[in-house]
């Protein structure tokens, strides 16, 4: 009888980045740029590599998979912040910020694993060049990016699901930008034991099962560089994985900093401030950090460029004459 009288929640207040009302603009102008900068280097790079036959290999379409993922992950955040940012509406409906956790949820936990197979991806193909072509086969291609999908999104649907069933009866207020899990938790009036338990396990297992396969997989490849007799080898080779270590550590970093400790009240704005890593600085270096110093990217990108430049040379002698 008691639960009766609760008063049931139909939209929630996202409180936002910052309240300071001086720092609106400027926020949103930063996050208006960075979205920019992942939409057009994403869906590039999923263009680039779809029109470029020679492009067509396992790693790329690996590539080309987290692109996509890194655009939905942005797209699922970061238009519903800049709209708050700049209109001040920061109302969500239940419905909507139940919709947004699953796509964060599901598109959070596919990055985390498509990077984890792009590092064994590279392991193969760098200690074992020799059998890349039957270790990394259309099939096992296939069955590796299907698994990592099926999995996120029963990922998504366990956490989702069970969050549905809390009962939201305190003030409805999310002390974040988005809805995101640890948030909605601290509005709930029922027993969350159980959401805590999914949370602590979901979150172990997503974040140190792929990142022990990405440190053992750089492990053996790093090895392996350090047998090149050029030292101008060595060099382009670590500056190459350290890049890639670099973009891994931020995401797993933050994404761990966030999940992986017990909830606290004095770090809420931590969270806010690391999770804009993992949802928008994230999904806007992997294009830039994976295609800038990729030689084969490179060239293909200068032959469209090249194609561009000649059909505009002759469009406009057509015109002439």
């Amino acid at each position: 009888m008691a639960a009766a009288n609760h008063c049931i929640v139909t939209e929630f207040f996202l409180a936002g980045l910052s309240e300071k009302q001086k720092v609106q603009l400027p926020l949103f102008l930063l996050f208006v740029a960075i979205y920019l900068i992942t939409v057009a280097g994403n869906l590039g790079m999923i263009a680039l590599i779809g029109i470029s036959s020679h492009l067509h290999t396992p790693m790329y379409y690996f590539l080309s998979s987290l692109s996509f993922i890194d655009f939905c992950q942005s797209t699922v955040v970061t238009p519903k912040m800049l709209v708050s940012l700049l209109t001040k509406k920061n109302i969500i409906s239940y419905s909507g910020c139940m919709v947004q956790l699953y796509f964060f949820i599901s598109f959070g936990t596919a990055e985390c694993y498509t990077l984890a197979v792009m590092a064994y991806d590279r392991y193969v193909a760098i200690c074992n060049p020799l059998r890349y072509n039957v270790t990394m086969s259309y099939q096992i291609y296939s069955s590796l990016i299907s698994g990592v999908y099926i999995y996120a999104v029963f990922c998504a649907s366990v956490n989702t699901g069970f969050i549905i069933k809390i009962q939201f009866c305190k003030l409805n207020v999310i002390n974040h930008y988005f809805c995101d899990l640890l948030p909605l938790l601290k509005l709930a009036c029922s027993n969350t034991y159980i959401n805590e338990i999914l949370i602590l396990f979901f979150g172990s297992v997503n974040i140190c099962v792929p990142m022990l396969t990405v440190i053992t997989s750089y492990i053996f490849i790093i090895a392996s560089i350090l047998r090149i007799r050029s030292s101008e080898g060595k060099f382009k080779a670590f500056s190459t994985c350290s890049s890639h270590i670099s973009a891994v550590a931020i995401l797993y970093g933050s994404t761990a900093f966030t999940y992986l400790q017990p909830s606290s009240v004095s770090l809420v704005d931590q969270g806010k401030v690391s999770s804009v890593f993992y949802t928008t600085v994230v999904p806007m270096l992997n294009p830039l950090i994976y295609s800038l110093r990729n030689k084969d990217v490179t060239l293909a990108l200068k032959r469209i460029l090249e194609q561009k430049r000649l059909y505009v040379s002759r469009s406009r002698v057509k015109i002439i004459n």
